[in-house]
């Protein structure tokens, strides 16, 4: 049986990576192997549920300590420590091989902290005895309206995720089937392996940690007893939220059960840009509207109008402040500014280029 892949090998970081670091290759890694992107390629969608795997263990501290320590008794392969190779299949008590808690005996990997446990634990899932697997939890990103972004709203998002199969209700038999104790795992749900005095349990690969078997596989699912469905999400965004921001969806994962992580993306507005809670939008004004002042109206975020006076002698990039409109967000709510931009013509006809020409004599411009 082929151990389980390290995970820093599977989303190419070293084990001295960062949190940051493991979420960029993360990210690059889930875009390359996302099944939407590779409708034609099976392997894809395993490569992106290795990928997940590895995510949801190393960015989280506890499950990655875990992990680790694991990793330095060999228990995956490239890890650290001894190695596995790839030798038998070994169950129960283990004969010790030394180190430094003395010399060889029966040992229980339960005597390790129940590392049988602990590599339950990291993948999310349970042994047998009747006890289900813990919920997913899968991430995905959204690009939304700088508008909706500030206001808040529902942004519809549709993502493709496996749900319990309709035709056999998640058993994975075929109508009429009969659910059979696993041979593989004896109804466990999980099969240890292991080599040189050590075995870690992992998910039955006959009956995916089921502990059952179908007398006959449900021809909808192919015996998963999950399909894969196109799902489509409401995701609603509180007013005032930020670049990078992580919604979480409760109970619209996988199967209805584990939880949907939105990290959102706000695109640029073609007017306004963002300054905490205020909001900056520029406005062309005329040289002579900034030399002799003018009324201007400005249209707000939420499409009111308001009038804004311009003084006689406005500079270019000069601001002018409107307040209590702009981003409202947990009883703060931060102000507009109306930064001005002078546009002079391209062209002047002659009788401009006199009129300019007496206007910097009589201010004494050179030119």
């Amino acid at each position: 049986m082929a151990a389980q892949r390290d995970y820093y090998q599977v989303l190419g970081v070293a084990e001295t990576a960062t949190t940051d670091e493991i979420k960029k290759a993360f990210r690059r890694l889930a875009k390359q192997y996302h099944p939407d992107r590779n409708p034609n390629n099976p392997q894809a969608a395993d490569r992106f549920k290795e990928i997940n795997e590895a995510h949801d263990v190393l960015s989280d501290a506890d499950k990655r300590k875990k992990y680790d320590q694991l990793r330095r008794y060999g228990a995956f392969t490239g890890g650290g420590g001894g190695g596995f190779g790839g030798g038998g299949t070994r169950r129960g008590r283990t004969q010790e091989s030394g180190g430094a808690g003395g010399a060889g005996g029966d040992f229980d990997i339960s005597d390790l902290g129940g590392l049988g446990d602990i590599f339950s634990s990291i993948f999310g899932r349970r042994g047998a005895a009747g006890r289900e697997a813990e919920p997913e939890e899968v991430e995905t990103e959204v690009t939304i309206p700088f508008r909706v972004a500030a206001l808040g709203g529902s942004v519809p998002i549709t993502l493709g995720m496996p749900q319990v199969c309709p035709t056999c209700g998640g058993s994975g038999g075929a109508k009429g089937a009969t659910i059979n104790t696993c041979p593989e795992c004896k109804g466990r749900g999980v099969v240890s392996f292991g080599q040189g005095g050590f075995a870690v349990n992992r998910p039955c690969p006959v009956c995916r940690g089921k502990g059952t078997v179908p007398s006959q596989r449900c021809p909808a699912c192919q015996g998963s007893g999950e399909v894969r469905v196109e799902k489509r999400i409401n995701v609603e965004v509180p007013a005032g939220v930020e670049e990078g921001a992580r919604l979480r969806l409760k109970n619209q994962g996988p199967k209805n059960r584990g939880d949907l992580i939105v990290e959102i993306h706000v695109a640029p507005d073609r007017f306004f840009r963002r300054e905490g809670l205020d909001l900056v939008g520029v406005v062309p004004i005329n040289l002579a509207q900034a030399m002799l002042g003018s009324r201007i109206k400005v249209k707000t975020l939420d499409d009111k109008r308001v009038v804004l006076r311009i003084p006689a002698g406005t500079q270019h990039g000069q601001k002018f402040r409107i307040p209590g409109h702009g981003i409202e967000k947990n009883g703060r709510r931060g102000d507009m500014y109306v930064e001005t931009h002078v546009t002079l013509p391209e062209k002047l006809s002659a009788d401009e280029q006199e009129a300019v020409k007496n206007f910097a004599e009589k201010a004494g411009l050179k030119y």
